[in-house]
């Protein structure tokens, strides 16, 4: 069973100033949301029909989290770099761009808090949030699409684990 590390957070003032968020209410346990999100990631990532590749997935604090995209032109994304900062099982997975591996700076984007929250009736409140450090990178991040995007990612997810 992989190690479970838990983070204790507090706001730090942000109050969500700078935070794009999406939320689904799942037809799946947490426990199948996680398979999915961590096993299967490269089936529902990036909005169809562009194609996920992982490159490395190390699900602890610290390890390294990178993928690449491709388009359906078969253009590919130079690698999203970046390192995982939290890891609960069935509940909870914090990544970051500010590292690479090995605690690396490199210029940050974000930091994805995705969480899983059992709602006790086989259902799952999945949310997916992206946390920028100041407006004008938020608004890029909405310019580039941030809800259309990350909301067809979720429905892919969702239609995956609803399927298992």
């Amino acid at each position: 069973m992989p190690v479970q590390t838990r983070i204790e957070t507090e706001d730090h003032g942000m109050n969500g100033e700078f935070e794009l968020a999406i939320e689904r209410v799942i037809r799946a346990s947490p426990q199948t949301l996680w398979t999915i999100w961590t096993e299967r990631t490269e089936e529902w990532f990036a909005p169809r029909p562009w194609k996920t590749r992982v490159i490395e997935y190390d699900l602890r604090p610290g390890g390294r989290c990178a993928i690449t995209m491709t388009s359906p032109e078969g253009e590919e994304t130079p690698p999203m770099e970046g390192v995982f900062l939290e890891v609960v099982e069935h509940q909870r997975i914090v990544t970051t761009d500010a590292f690479a591996a090995g605690w690396v700076p490199q210029k940050p984007f974000m930091v994805a808090v995705t969480t899983f929250t059992d709602l006790g009736d086989g259902t799952t409140l999945y949310r997916a949030a992206a946390r920028h450090w100041d407006a004008e990178t938020m608004a890029q991040h909405e310019a580039m699409g941030f809800t259309t995007g990350w909301g067809a990612v979720a429905d892919q997810l969702a239609e995956l684990a609803e399927a298992a």
